[in-house]
Order: C-alpha cells, then structure tokens, then sequence
C-alpha cells in the first residue's frame, strides 16, 4: 500500500518555541535521519528539529531562544500518529536524556519489537515500542582514553537485522586512518538476543582499516570477537575491505574512506558499502564498492552496474543502501536514478532521474526496506514518507515507482487540507508525547 506520512511535530513544542512564526521561518529545520518499519506494520522515523539564529546565544526565553531535539514518532500501519517522544535536548546536560546520543543515529527494530537507537561510537538505547520509556542503554562513554577514563558499557554504532533474527552491526575504533576520533571500522553479526540485561557477542566480518593506530590493551573489544579472542590490536579481519580495493585507486589507495551501514541481503550474506575519501572542492567520480560478503567474512562478489562517475552517490552525499533478503534484493537512491540489484550483484533495474518521469526522486533519501518489501524514502524538503510498495518482478519496478510517485501528490494535497502546514512544518496535538 503506498503511503505518505509527515513528520509530525508535537503541539507542545511547536507552540513553546514559536516555530511557526513569521520571525523564524528561515531559523529552524527539520532533518530526517532514519525511518524503519517494524514486522506489525508500524513505521518509526527519527529526525532532529533544531533553531539557531545569531546573537541569541543567552537568551532563556523558549519563544527566541535557540533549541534542538531528537524527535521519534510511530505510525500505525494505517498510516496514523500513535505517539512521539522527545529525547537529546541541546544546551542540556547529559542527564538531561536516557538516551544517549552521538553521531550517526540510526533506528532498528528487534525481533521481539524492541526499538533500537544506535549512534557512534557504539551506543545502543533500547526504547520500548510504544515509546513510552526506555529499557536499557549501553553507553560506550568513549573517549580517547586517559589515566581519568572509565569504560562504559558499549554495543554497536549501528544494528540491522536479518530474516532469522540475526544483527548486522558495525563498530567504531580509534585510531581509524591515523584520527582520534572513534570512526565505525568494523562489521559483525551476533547471533543472540539483545536485551536488558544481556548483550550478544558479535563475531567480526570485515574491517575497513586494518591497522588502526596507537591502539593498546584498552581498545580491545571484550564483546566484539574475531577468531575466538577479542577485537583489538592486530587481531581484527584481514584483509581489510581497503586492501581488497586498494588496486582501484591507485591515488590514495583508499586511506581515508568510510565504511557505510550495511544491510543484510540473506541470512548469510550482506552489502557493505565503503566510499573513498570526500574533498571540499568536489568528489564526484571518486570511487565506491558496494561488497557483498559472506557470514564467513569473505568478500564474495560486489553490486555491480553504476558508472564510478556517472551514476555517483557523492553528489549530494547519497550514500545509503536498503535491502529485502526475504526476496534478496539491493536498492540505492541518488541524485541519478534508483538502483536495483539481485542477490547476484547484477544490475535488474535503474531509474534515471534525468527522465521526467523520475526526476522528483531527487528531493528523497532512502532509508530502509521493510519487512514486507516496500521502500521507505523521505522528502528532504518536504519532511514527508513515502511508502513504496516493490513488485515481486524487478522489471515492474518502473511502474510501481511512477505510481507511488503520483499518489504522493495526491496524497500530499490531502494531508494540506488535513494538517495545515506552515513552512512544510507538521503539528499533530492528538497523539501522547513521551520525553525519554
């Protein structure tokens, strides 16, 4: 069923911090970072609201003042606001929010339901799934460490789930390419349960830098394994993703890349994007792999089909993947068109946005498949979901797409008449409101 959602703001906020005012119009944004769908049907998205004007630094007034939130909402799978909840306010302290925030957040939802808030560097919130409290967290409370550092208890920066309940998580590390900084390095499955009281071990797969430097007795992994003993020093997957590619660009020899989140294309086997380095002056034809490894850590095969230039996902920095393992298919959305792969790597179908048909899904990101199939895009500017159902036949993905892009503006004219919006902003005042 296609669907079109908003990303609501609570009624609340929005009428505290005057959103809707004429003064801040062009101070405040919404953006989206993540939306899944659990296996009931329900849609979780998460985005950041924030307001910044200069010269307000002081000011204790919410109406002017300058703020930011996390916000999470939940849909029926009818497409209706269940709830909200607020989380990582801006300005405040650490205890201000249970959930621990950071970098790079993601959502994921468990096997038993059990929302998941991941961020870098591997801190992992467990929400319960009507958004009321929050279950657990495991707090890495990583930073480069000092005689005055005390572990935390980490997970994983990110976390996706296969068909027979298996996580696909990635791990951050310092050192990575000679930086301070915790930069996500490795991918590794876990075969247990994550809950409350227990995490699983995660048996490492594939690392992006295979030698991270300065690294001693306490970046070992006690909970990230590879080859029966611990991740750290200079046990960790070899060869590095980098290595494999290296022949590719001759130029850096990919030092510098990034490991993007990857999605579980089988139980046994997934896509794991990694992208050379960015430059300020432009990266369009810098290179990419989308591997596809092995529960056994081999690199087996990669997508194959996009041009390194043509068809690149660094402009606009486009650099997500989905992916259906009940049906075994690969997608990615950006600036030139839509990409569908079998579980082979091969190339079934791509969507040129240059066409007028397509040309409008160069304002969505894609975020996720979900468990039955469907596409999850978002609107950038528009702060809308689309819901894109996806034929079991690849080569009717053309016309499935032209339709769901026609009902979105259907769709989206009724939601107008619905919800008023001012400046694509979205209120909904029915529905709870959690703070987590």
């Amino acid at each position: 069923m296609i669907q079109t959602l908003p990303l609501a703001l609570p009624g609340t906020l929005v009428n505290l911090h005057r959103i809707d005012t004429a003064l801040h119009a062009k101070c405040w944004d919404v953006q989206a970072h993540d939306v899944v769908a659990a296996p009931n049907g329900d849609v979780y998205a998460l985005y950041r609201v924030h307001r910044y004007m200069y010269g307000v630094a002081d000011e204790h007034d919410p109406a002017v003042a300058n703020f930011g939130y996390r916000i999470i909402t939940r849909y029926s799978a009818d497409g209706e606001v269940l709830a909200s909840a607020l989380c990582c306010p801006e300005g405040a302290d650490e205890t201000a929010s249970a959930v621990v925030d950071g970098s790079d957040m993601t959502l994921c939802v468990l096997p038993n339901g059990t929302l998941t808030i991941s961020t870098r560097p591997n801190n992992t919130t467990l929400v319960t799934p009507d958004l009321s409290r929050v279950i657990a967290t495991y707090d890495s409370k990583e930073r480069r460490p000092s005689k005055e550092f005390t572990p935390g208890d980490a997970f994983a920066t990110s976390i996706g789930v296969t068909p027979s309940g298996r996580l696909l998580c990635t791990i951050a590390e310092y050192g990575v390419w000679n930086y301070g900084s915790a930069i996500t390095n490795l991918v590794g499955v876990a075969d247990g349960a994550l809950t409350a009281t227990s995490k699983p071990v995660i048996h490492a797969l594939a690392s992006l830098d295979p030698e991270p430097a300065r690294h001693s007795e306490r970046d070992v992994r006690a909970h990230v394994t590879y080859q029966g003993a611990p991740v750290g020093l200079a046990n960790r997957p070899r060869p590095a993703l980098t290595e494999l590619a290296a022949g590719e660009d001759r130029l850096s020899g990919w030092r510098d890349s990034r490991l993007g989140r990857p999605v579980p294309l089988a139980d046994d086997l997934f896509v794991v994007p990694v992208y050379a380095r960015t430059f300020r002056g432009g990266s369009r034809g810098r290179p990419f792999v989308f591997a596809l490894v092995n529960d056994q850590g081999e690199m087996t095969g990669r997508l194959h089909g996009m041009h390194q230039r043509s068809d690149s996902p660094f402009t606009g920095f486009c650099f997500n993947l989905a992916a259906d393992p009940h049906r075994g298919y690969a997608f990615h959305l950006n600036r030139y068109g839509l990409y569908a792969w079998n579980r082979a790597g091969v190339l079934r179908a791509k969507l040129d946005t240059e066409t007028k048909t397509f040309k409008p899904l160069t304002h969505f990101t894609l975020t996720a498949c979900s468990p039955v199939g469907d596409l999850l895009l978002v609107h950038s500017k528009q702060h809308l979901i689309l819901r894109v159902p996806v034929p079991d036949d690849l080569t009717g993905l053309a016309a499935a797409v032209e339709e769901a892009l026609r009902a979105y503006a259907r769709q989206r004219t009724v939601l107008k008449r619905q919800w008023a919006p001012v400046n694509w902003h979205w209120t909904q005042t029915s529905a709870p409101v959690h703070r987590l």
